[in-house]
């Protein structure tokens, strides 16, 4: 996820708290907690071992027209820094015609902390083995605004439009293109948090992201309880995959509905924090098609 990491967090459901927490601290209920530093200054994505890098219980299977599975982790207070024991579980669905549905849920049981559950799952469209990148599909994103950050990818705090800005992806727009004009040579790439528009429909989702590989006709598009979308375009990958295929820059894609970036240490923006009694749930749904 950043050029100091040499994990990333393949298909992994990320955790306590995705993305990055500044300086590695948080204050709640007036105590200050400290966590693992592992991103320059700043905790990324949980900490030195996030809920990428434990054990998951396997729960519950089912089979049938929608089958599923269902992993569970108890996550114990003061895990990584992070305040009180928390129950958290992840059922993956597959809730449709070339669907896949992935309900998140953390239930802290006896003192409030913060959470933001995602899944970093890595896309290429064409194949993993392809030898194809990501730079000529097409991307939307159905956002009006972003959160921009310091040279470190914490906010700033501001929430802004991206109209007029190389960021704007709310009409489909050629990856490598808009790359080229975003002239980061801190970040070569999307690595953006976005504010996602639009009330969520019936069903409690709205549209987050879509993307189009022109090569095979594949699209994928997200839908999201979330308030945010991170889009991330694999700037620093660089490892070997599959059959000792080289996973380089650009090669993947992936699309993060998230909560805001260092959201417990902003307070304009929505809370993070889960109190005992409430229930944290976040629920994306992967849609495959052909068009051609």
């Amino acid at each position: 996820m950043n050029m100091s990491s040499s994990r990333p967090y393949f298909g992994a459901l990320v955790g306590r708290v995705a993305n990055r927490i500044k300086d590695g601290e948080f204050t709640l209920n007036g105590k200050t907690y400290q966590l693992p530093k592992n991103d320059g200054n700043n905790t990324l994505h949980g900490g030195l071992r996030g809920f990428d890098n434990v054990l998951w219980e396997v729960k519950e299977q089912k089979s049938g027209r929608k089958p599923s599975i269902k992993f569970t982790y108890h996550s114990f207070d003061g895990e990584q820094g992070f305040p009180g024991d928390l129950d958290v579980s992840a059922t993956y669905t597959i809730s449709g015609d070339m669907e896949l549905r992935l309900d998140m849920e953390a239930k802290p049981r006896n003192k409030a902390t913060p959470v933001n559950l995602i899944n970093h799952g890595y896309w290429n469209l064409a194949g993993e083995g392809s030898g194809r990148d990501i730079l000529g599909n097409s991307v939307t994103v159905w956002a009006s605004h972003y959160t921009p950050t310091d040279d470190h990818l914490i906010p700033t705090g501001q929430i802004l439009p991206v109209k007029g800005t190389p960021l704007d992806l709310t009409k489909e727009v050629i990856v490598g293109n808009r790359i080229n004009k975003l002239n980061n040579s801190v970040n070569p790439g999307f690595n953006h948090n976005y504010v996602l528009d639009g009330p969520k429909l019936k069903n409690g989702l709205r549209p987050g992201a879509r993307m189009k590989d022109h090569w095979s006709s594949r699209v994928m598009e997200v839908w999201t309880t979330a308030v945010g979308m991170q889009f991330y375009t694999s700037n620093y990958l660089n490892t070997v995959g599959k059959g000792g295929a080289i996973y380089k820059p650009h090669s993947a894609f992936c699309f993060e509905s998230q909560a805001f970036p260092n959201a417990v240490n902003q307070p304009n923006f929505p809370s993070v924090i889960v109190n005992p009694g409430q229930i944290y749930r976040h629920t994306m749904l992967f849609k495959f098609s052909v068009d051609k």
